[in-house]
């Protein structure tokens, strides 16, 4: 028995030994089962060990910037989010189908938290995600025409599943920056979701990437089809300070 759990390991069936360990240790548990249903319970051991390392590997690639779970959301704060909105967003049907999500509103009232929300649990379904504060997102694109692995980065985004930005819109592009979106917009189109969170409604946005040829382009691919989210009210910070 021992060597045949060594054996499992070294095939990367972890899963499967530490269900094999569990058997021999609580004989009386699975004594009255027979060999295929014995063997239906190590099978199934595998493929959620392997389930449960995909979806660790998916939340540290993706890097949120918050751990936010969908059931801490709040709908009671008068936001103009509801609950059905949310649970057709977790059925990610708009990620199957390539579709992009703009989440809009003041600053505080939770665009972050349901962007890392949605993100959460998209890892959790299989699905690769990577967030970037805009900033920090084009910042990366410009160190990467520097170091050479500009290319790299562009096919690492392009393959992402879902690509939140951040904080989008508090700067004004400028020409390599605006250059360097469509890049990665272009690669993305149909291809991927893409998630932005702005407190600047979509009208300014032109005014924010600078080109009008540049941001057409843009535009016509973030914005044609999305799914918008608009939320209302004072920031929650500040609710929370008046509670505290």
């Amino acid at each position: 028995m021992n060597q045949t759990i060594t054996q499992l390991n070294s095939l990367r069936l972890t899963g499967m030994a530490h269900a094999l360990v569990q058997q021999q240790d609580q004989p009386h548990v699975y004594e009255e089962l027979g060999f295929t249903e014995r063997l239906a319970l190590l099978v199934n051991s595998e493929i959620t060990s392997r389930d449960n390392r995909k979806i660790t590997r998916l939340l540290k690639q993706a890097r949120l910037r918050l751990n936010a779970q969908p059931s801490d959301i709040n709908y009671r704060a008068q936001r103009g989010l509801s609950k059905d909105t949310v649970a057709q967003l977790l059925q990610f049907d708009w990620v199957r189908q390539h579709r992009n999500l703009l989440i809009g509103g003041p600053t505080g009232t939770g665009k972050t938290f349901l962007a890392c929300a949605l993100g959460q649990s998209a890892c959790e379904q299989g699905f690769s995600v990577r967030y970037y504060r805009a900033s920090r997102l084009l910042e990366m694109l410009t160190i990467a025409h520097g170091d050479g692995s500009f290319g790299k980065v562009l096919t690492q985004l392009a393959k992402t599943d879902v690509l939140v930005i951040d904080d989008w819109g508090l700067e004004v592009l400028t020409r390599q920056q605006r250059t360097d979106l469509l890049e990665v917009i272009e690669d993305r189109n149909g291809h991927g979701s893409t998630v932005i969170t702005s407190q600047l409604p979509t009208t300014h946005w032109h005014n924010v990437i600078g080109d009008p040829t540049l941001a057409d382009a843009i535009l016509d691919r973030l914005l044609h089809t999305a799914y918008k989210i608009q939320l209302k009210g004072e920031s929650m910070r500040k609710r929370q300070v008046h509670v505290d």
